[in-house]
Parts: structure tokens; C-alpha cells; sequence
């Protein structure tokens, strides 16, 4: 059977080039990047590179790169750790309703101890709007933090302007407020440069962009306190103590160097396929919708609703056909909740339970693309179809 995988938002394949750069650090140069003799050494010059490498991509400094597991951790360590080191300044911080649950659940974590959370709305299209963040903002707020892209619907927020909100009452006095934004989606996806952005705090995972999984990075400018969440050593500055994965972080390195060359044509071929498949489902199927903001979004995802089908049977109708779809975030899989992202949109509650995400990389193909599309109509015709019978 042939294999499709459009589910590239969930995890992405390691580039062989990566794998390449990662497997001395497994063999022969296996060193504790914390030994003093030669094996350490090579080991802590790698990570040196890699330091390199991740700045590079975001345009931040070499010493402003922290290495984490992933971007569970880079974001926890962003709003908790942001939160606590500023504590005595004020206990207040402001999320979006829409973001993804390392940052929310990090946000009920900080409400459990006696926080207060300020959940913004998104529009229809999923924006958040930065008047909402500056009429929010207190003088006890000490963090905004608002998702770069959404990882169920692609939207792109108004990360700059949001930043520039926090950047004036900054200037006015209130140094205590910071800016993280979880940027998973974006980096390697499209452009993202820190500086232009805005933000103090911006976390990255290396299995989104071709990366091994294990290895992702938090962002952190410098002058910005943020306590440590665990403790041990004296790595990454203390931020993040324990012994450093030198071949995860080795090949969070190379994929974002790999990410950075030729990012605006792999931009555009696959927002190409990404628009060959949106029309091709308006073109075969009716009682569809497609969710996220149509302008203001990465070319790599489409979210589409269909009426009258049940997404966890799509899902598992298609791959059975070899098609590999999500139904919302990979995390959330399993769970019979509907998307917490859709529901915030204000979309029909039936609608959200038909919910499919399509994610796409370079290395997909038109012929991929036609092969879901020649595949949806008898699926999905099938499912609407038991359902006009259970109905009868």
C-alpha cells in the first residue's frame, strides 16, 4: 500500500542530512561535554556550533540560545520560569485562548498557585487582537505570551504589534513585563527574526522542522531573568542543568541551518500544494469549511471541516488508504473533547467533530496531493452515507 504523511505539524522526518551529523556524537565522539579532555572537548565544541546554528535561524545571539527537550519544556520553562523570577512585581499574565497546552496547562500550573490568567479571544479566523492584549495588560501583569503560528489552524498572530504593546508600557516604566511567544510552527516554516518580532522569550522544537525529536530551544534575551525549573549542574548557564544531549542537540543545529537555506522557495512550493489540495476539496466536495484566518497564515496547513462525517472516522477511513491526517493537535489525540482552538473560533460544535488538519512539507508531492483528493469523496460519501442511515 502506498503511504501519504500530511500530518507534518504532529512530527516531521529527520532529514538525512541531520542523521548524518548526529551519529558520530552517538559512537566515537561520545564525550560528556563537561570532561576536560579531548572527547569532551569535541563534544563541547559541537554544542557550540549548534548554539550557532539556532541563533543564526532566529536571528538572536549565540548566548541567548538555552537547549531544552522540546517545546514542552522550552515553553514551560518560559511561563513559569518568566513568572516566578518576577514574582514580587506582580502576579498577572496574559495568554490566548487558542494556544497550544504547554503553555496553557503552564498557565492553569500558575493559577493553581494563586495566579491570575487573562485568556484573551481570537476572531473567526483565529487573531488575536493586540488592542485586546493592551486593554488586558495590568500593572502586575509580568508576561504576555501569544503563540506565533497556531498549530491546528496555521493562523499567524500579530506577534510585532502585540510585542510593541509590551515594548510602550515597558518604556513607561514597567520593566517587569516580558513577551514569550511559542513560535513551534513557525521556525523553518517562514521567516522569523527575534528582533523584529519584539519578543523577550521564543520557543523552538527540532522534531517540527526535520530535527531529531528530544531537542528544542528557548530563546531568551539577554538581561531577561527566568528561574530554573530544574537543578542539578551548571549547564546552559544554569537555566537548564543536566548533562547535554550532544546528538539531539547536534542535530537541532544542522535542521535549523538546513531550515534557514532556501526558506522562501520551499515557502512557496508548498503553499502550492497546500492550494492544489484547498481546491481540489472545494472542487469535489460540498458541506465543507475550511478554518483559520484565510489570509494571515503558513503555507504548510489547511484545516477543513466537513459536515455530517465524524473526524476520528475520517481520520481512520483515510488510513486505511494510507493516508496519514490529524484531527487536531497530536498531543490532544485520544481525547473526545472537541478542539479547544476551534471552539474559541466560535465554529458549530457538529462542524468541529469533522475537523481534519492537512500538514505539508517540501518533500510532498503534487501526486500525493491528487491522490488524497481521488481518496476523500468515497470516504467521506461513505461515512455521510452511515450516517443518513443510523438516522432511519
Amino acid at each position: 500500500m502506498r503511504r501519504i504523511y500530511f500530518d507534518n505539524s504532529a512530527t516531521t522526518a529527520v532529514d538525512p542530512r541531520v542523521l548524518e551529523a548526529m551519529l558520530p556524537y552517538f559512537t566515537e565522539l561520545h564525550g560528556n561535554a563537561s570532561s576536560l579532555h579531548f572527547y569532551g572537548q569535541q563534544s563541547k565544541k559541537a554544542i557550540a556550533l549548534a548554539r550557532r546554528q539556532v541563533a543564526a535561524l532566529v536571528n538572536a545571539n549565540e548566548n541567548e540560545i538555552v537547549f531544552t527537550s522540546g517545546g514542552t519544556e522550552a515553553d514551560n520553562l518560559a511561563v513559569i520560569g518568566t513568572a516566578e523570577a518576577h514574582a514580587s512585581r506582580g502576579r498577572h499574565v496574559i495568554t490566548s485562548k487558542i494556544e497550544h497546552p504547554a503553555v496553557l496547562k503552564a498557565c492553569l500550573e500558575l493559577e493553581e498557585r494563586g495566579w491570575e490568567v487573562t485568556y484573551v479571544p481570537v476572531s473567526r479566523g483565529g487573531l488575536v487582537d493586540a488592542g485586546d492584549v493592551r486593554d488586558a495588560i495590568r500593572d502586575d501583569t509580568v508576561l504576555v505570551t501569544v503563540m506565533h503560528v497556531n498549530n491546528e489552524i496555521g493562523t499567524i498572530q500579530p506577534i510585532a504589534e502585540i510585542g510593541r504593546v509590551v515594548a510602550e508600557r515597558r518604556a513607561a516604566g514597567q520593566t517587569h513585563l516580558h513577551m514569550h511567544t511559542d513560535a513551534v510552527q513557525s521556525v523553518g516554516k517562514m521567516p522569523v527574526d527575534v528582533r523584529e518580532l519584539g519578543v523577550d522569550l521564543l520557543s523552538i522544537a527540532g522534531h517540527k522542522l526535520h530535527g531529531p525529536k528530544g531537542a528544542g530551544a528557548l530563546f531568551v534575551r539577554k538581561g531577561v531573568r527566568v528561574k530554573q525549573r530544574q537543578f542539578g549542574g551548571h549547564q546552559e548557564r544554569g537555566r537548564r542543568p543536566g548533562t547535554e544531549a550532544v546528538p539531539l542537540v547536534v542535530g537541532l543545529g544542522m535542521a535549523c541551518q538546513i531550515a534557514g537555506e532556501r526558506l522562501d522557495d520551499r515557502m512557496r512550493a508548498v503553499g502550492a500544494l497546500r492550494d492544489r489540495l484547498e481546491a481540489g476539496i472545494r472542487d469535489r466536495l460540498d458541506g465543507i469549511a475550511f478554518n483559520g484566518d484565510p489570509e494571515h497564515r503558513v503555507p504548510h496547513i489547511a484545516n477543513v471541516s466537513f459536515k455530517d462525517v465524524a473526524g476520528e472516522g475520517l481520520l481512520i477511513s483515510l488510513d486505511l488508504k494510507g493516508v496519514a491526517v490529524a484531527t487536531g493537535a497530536a498531543c490532544s489525540s485520544g481525547s473526545m473533547e472537541p478542539s479547544h482552538v476551534l471552539v474559541a473560533l466560535g465554529i458549530d460544535r457538529d462542524l468541529i467533530h469533522g475537523s481534519l488538519r492537512f500538514s505539508l512539507c517540501e518533500t510532498n508531492t503534487d501526486d500525493e496531493v491528487d491522490a488524497v483528493l481521488e481518496a476523500l469523496p468515497e470516504v467521506i460519501g461513505r461515512l455521510r452515507s452511515e450516517v443518513l442511515s443510523a438516522e432511519y
